[in-house]
C-alpha cells in the first residue's frame, strides 16, 4: 500500500486513481486505521446500504421536478450538452479529514434550476440519491450560489462509481455530506425536509467551520 501511494504522488492524477481503486476496499475493512497513512488521495468511501447500482450512459437518468415549471428527465449526455463550469476547492469531511484543491466540474445547480424554471412558492430543495435511501436538501438560496456543482467530472475524470458517480452534487462551503453522492433526484418544494444525516443529528445548514461543533477552516 505504502508503494501504492507513493507511485501516486509520484506520477500524478491517473496512477493515484488506479491506486486509489485497490486502497479503498482495504481501508473499508482496516480495523487499525494504518491504511489511511497511505499516501493516496485521503478521500474515505461511504455508503449508507449494503450496495448502490452502477449507473452508466445507457441507464442514468436524473429526475427534476416538483414546484417547477418545465419537469425534466435528464441523462449524461443531456448534462453534458449543458453550460459547463469548473470549480477548484477543497473537500472537507464533517470527520475530520480533508482533501485539497479537488478539480470539479459540471453543471451549475442554478443553471439546472434556471432550465426548470422554480416556481414562486419553491423555496427549497429535496435531492434523493438512487441508492434508495439518502437524501440531503438545501434552501433555494444556498442552491443557487455559484459554487453548488452537479458533478459530472472529479480529479480530471469522469466521477467515479465510489465517489458517487456518474453524477454526484458538490457543495463547496459546506461539510460532505451536503454533497449527495449517486444523484438520481431532484425536487423543488416549499420546506426544507432535513436529509439522511439531519435526522441522526447533524446540522441541516452544514456549514464549514460554522455548524456541527466543529471550527475548521472555511472552504
Amino acid at each position: 500500500m505504502i508503494t501504492l501511494g507513493a507511485a501516486g504522488v509520484a506520477f500524478g492524477a491517473p496512477v493515484e486513481r488506479a491506486a486509489e481503486r485497490v486502497v479503498a476496499p482495504i481501508r473499508e475493512r482496516d480495523p487499525t486505521g494504518l491504511s489511511d497513512l497511505v499516501p493516496v488521495g485521503g478521500f474515505r468511501y461511504y455508503t449508507v446500504t449494503s450496495s448502490v447500482p452502477r449507473l452508466g450512459p445507457a441507464n442514468y437518468r436524473l429526475r427534476v421536478h416538483g414546484l417547477v415549471d418545465r419537469p425534466m428527465t435528464l441523462t449524461l449526455a443531456d448534462l453534458g450538452r449543458m453550460p459547463q463550469a469548473t470549480l477548484v476547492r477543497d473537500f472537507q469531511c464533517v470527520t475530520g479529514w480533508r482533501v485539497g484543491a479537488v478539480h470539479w466540474s459540471g453543471v451549475l445547480l442554478r443553471d439546472l434550476l434556471a432550465a426548470a424554471g422554480v416556481q414562486p412558492a419553491g423555496t427549497a430543495l429535496t435531492f434523493r440519491s438512487f441508492d434508495g435511501l439518502y437524501t440531503e436538501s438545501l434552501t433555494l438560496d444556498q442552491a443557487t450560489r455559484p459554487d453548488v456543482l452537479v458533478a459530472l467530472t472529479m480529479l480530471g475524470a469522469p466521477v467515479t462509481h465510489d465517489h458517487g458517480g456518474p453524477v454526484r452534487l458538490y457543495v463547496a462551503p459546506m461539510y460532505g455530506y451536503k454533497s449527495i453522492k449517486w444523484l438520481g433526484e431532484i425536487e423543488v418544494v416549499n420546506a426544507v425536509t432535513p436529509g439522511y444525516w439531519e435526522r441522526q443529528g447533524y446540522d441541516v445548514d452544514g456549514w464549514v467551520g460554522r455548524s456541527n461543533g466543529r471550527a475548521d477552516e472555511a472552504v
